[in-house]
């Protein structure tokens, strides 16, 4: 039975999250601010945070940037606002979605159970069955032990990051469209997506090269995508 923190300082949203994630057979564990939240998270173990960005003591962009230092486990944002500054806010800072209020509960439950997908596939839990590597010059994947390394040295990247390099690895020096990396990752219909796909692009290279503005790696083919450069 998966973990799930819900924090939020609106005690009803937190309620009735409670009550649909429960009926999935979830076990939720309850937060109202940030600080709350890194307190819970030093007591209890989860397997995924929903966060609203706008609390007290400690806001949501906050505490994920401190999560992060520890924690890759997913991370859903709440946000009031739906201007495209927020979102990509949420994400620059490590979150892996976001769900923008007000909300359809099931469209939440669909994105908790979409992230808890993907993060059990990258294998956080069980142990490496195998040993297969991906390597493109000084960057190796091993996806039986979801190690990525560069140059010898270990490289921590959430899940979409994982998944998306993955993805670009595996089919060295072939383009990937925006909708394509979206599709594929996301398993949704790409529907203006481009800010989104962006911004998880942004980090992975800031994690893999040396320099990002003159990526060795991960490379944009300007009008038609991003490639793994074939070495």
């Amino acid at each position: 039975m998966a973990k799930i923190l819900v924090c939020d300082d609106d005690r009803e949203i937190v309620e009735a999250i409670d009550i649909y994630l429960t009926q999935e057979g979830y076990e939720v564990l309850k937060a109202y601010d940030g600080e709350e939240a890194l307190k819970v998270l030093k007591t209890h173990k989860a397997d995924l945070l929903v966060l609203d960005v706008m609390m007290p003591k400690l806001d949501g962009i906050r505490a994920t940037l401190k999560i992060r230092e520890q924690n890759n486990m997913p991370i859903i944002i709440l946000s009031a606002k739906s201007e495209d500054a927020d979102k990509i806010l949420g994400l620059n800072v490590g979150a892996d979605d976001y769900v923008t209020k007000p909300f359809n509960p099931l469209e939440l439950v669909a994105r908790v159970k979409s992230q808890l997908r993907r993060y059990t596939q990258l294998g956080s839990t069980a142990e490496a069955t195998g040993q297969e590597v991906y390597v493109a010059g000084g960057l190796s994947i091993n996806d039986d032990l979801k190690e990525v390394t560069v140059d010898g040295e270990p490289v921590k990247l959430t899940p979409i990051e994982y998944n998306i390099l993955l993805l670009l690895v595996k089919n060295q020096g072939k383009v990937f469209s925006i909708d394509q990396i979206y599709e594929s990752i996301w398993n949704e219909d790409a529907i203006g997506v481009d800010n989104t796909v962006a911004v998880h692009i942004r980090h992975i290279r800031e994690k893999i090269e040396i320099n990002p503005k003159e990526p060795r790696y991960l490379k944009v083919v300007w009008g038609v995508g991003y490639k793994v450069e074939k070495f």
